[in-house]
């Protein structure tokens, strides 16, 4: 036997794997890269801005001013007996890491084709890197919910955390589960046609439209019965309704739309993840 035919190898690359393959050995072994790529985001998108991290704070409480101006004092649309502002800021939280796993999910061949193409490291990798540099936003956005939660009860508001609040871990899953695998079949399909991207931010707009961000879902059940199935089945509303109550104690919160809402998540990840196995192959030779 030659010492060719002895030799052991760490790492074996070939052209044909399964799809259901999620190279989470090599994932592991390349968990410096995952570190350096979260780093990679943070400091790439403010190390040229003046406020740098301050904008995780300024954008959310910028945002929850104008809807509580637009929406809740000019359109009087209710909120569940929730302080305006607070009720807005814990959709504002949770739908912002949904989106940006999204957003940023759906360009990641044509974001990083020239580094695709020029070395070898497991795929998954990047779209992960994306999911857990967006904690970082999400973490401090959490913190500025808490300060205002502290500040309404200083203040005599009655809000009623409760034992559903121990649901929030898995509540954070699922939304990096949703935002990655609707990310990962998007930037598949933008692979072979660019201009799907430019119809991204819109889609999310319109998106949060039928998502209860603004609006309590039980407004729509009591004003608009013939259109609760539009907002009812989206996956995030379920998310953000059990976010509000396990925090706020309001909210149309079940156990069986939270059930429905992780079977439709768990589908679209693995249809994400078989798209994104079987385009990885041979994206490079499109984008």
């Amino acid at each position: 036997m030659s010492d060719v035919d002895k030799e052991t190898w760490d790492l074996e690359i070939t052209a044909a794997n399964n799809i259901f393959d999620l190279k989470l050995k090599d994932v592991w072994h390349y968990r410096d890269l995952l570190l350096l790529l979260v780093r990679r985001d943070f400091v790439s998108f403010y190390k040229q801005t003046i406020l740098g991290p301050l904008w995780f704070f300024i954008q959310p409480i910028f945002t929850t001013i104008i809807y509580t101006y637009i929406f809740g004092n000019l359109a009087a649309i209710p909120t569940d007996g929730l302080p305006q502002p607070l009720f807005y800021l814990a959709g504002i939280t949770a739908w912002n890491y949904f989106s940006d796993c999204l957003t940023k999910t759906s360009t990641v061949f044509t974001a990083n084709s020239a580094l695709f193409g020029k070395v070898y490291f497991p795929r998954l990798i990047v779209p992960l890197s994306i999911v857990v540099s967006n904690l970082i936003r999400f973490g401090v956005q959490m913190t500025l919910f808490f300060i205002m939660m502290g500040i309404y009860w200083l203040k005599g508001t009655a809000l009623h955390p409760n034992v559903y609040i121990l649901l929030f871990p898995i509540l954070l899953l699922l939304m990096a589960m949703l935002g990655l695998g609707l990310g990962m079949i998007i930037s598949a399909l933008t692979t072979k046609y660019r201009d799907l991207s430019f119809l991204i931010a819109f889609g999310i707009q319109l998106m949060m439209y039928l998502t209860t961000v603004i609006y309590p879902l039980s407004v729509v059940k009591k004003k608009y019965p013939s259109y609760e199935w539009l907002v009812a089945y989206n996956p995030m509303t379920s998310i953000i309704e059990a976010f509000r109550y396990g925090f706020l104690g309001k909210g149309s919160f079940t156990m069986l739309s939270l059930g429905i809402t992780t079977i439709i998540t768990v589908f679209i990840m693995l249809v994400g993840i078989i798209i994104f196995n079987r385009v990885e192959r041979t994206f490079i030779d499109t984008v």
